[in-house]
């Protein structure tokens, strides 16, 4: 087994958004990571929620920040997507991208970014979610 670190979470959103067709929050993460992890020892990030329930089709857009606290110009933009079909209150299949182009100040060269597509399924209970995906770089 690998101890990767740890991660503080806040999470803010429209209350009671899944009633909503239009939503939003934001998302903060304070991670500690070991060295095998992450070169980077102290990271966190920013992530905006953007999405609408158009149902059966949710779209959730998530212009993610991520910061090494090397700096406001060394801010590198993350973004992820994801759109989901709900097959019924509890099933979903979704397609995800994750995407990291750079800095915000100047995006690295396309061979530098990094890009990968999942296919997702959800099955939420009461008491437990479960998502499975296989994807590719």
């Amino acid at each position: 087994m690998t101890y990767n670190g740890f991660k503080l979470r806040a999470l803010f959103v429209k209350p009671h958004a899944a009633e909503h067709r239009f939503f939003y929050g934001v998302n903060f993460e304070f991670s500690v990571n070991t060295a095998h992890w992450d070169t980077s020892r102290i990271t966190s990030e920013v992530r905006p929620i953007i999405g609408w329930h158009l149902h059966p089709v949710d779209i959730i857009l998530n212009p993610i920040l991520d910061t090494s606290y090397n700096g406001v110009k060394n801010l590198d933009f993350a973004p992820a997507v994801r759109i989901a079909y709900n097959l019924s209150s509890v099933w979903a299949v979704a397609a995800e991208e994750y995407d990291d182009f750079g800095p915000l100040h100047q995006f690295s060269a396309s061979p530098q970014q990094f890009h990968q597509v999942f296919g997702v399924v959800n099955h939420n209970t009461r008491f437990l979610d479960v998502e499975a995906g296989a994807g590719s770089a």
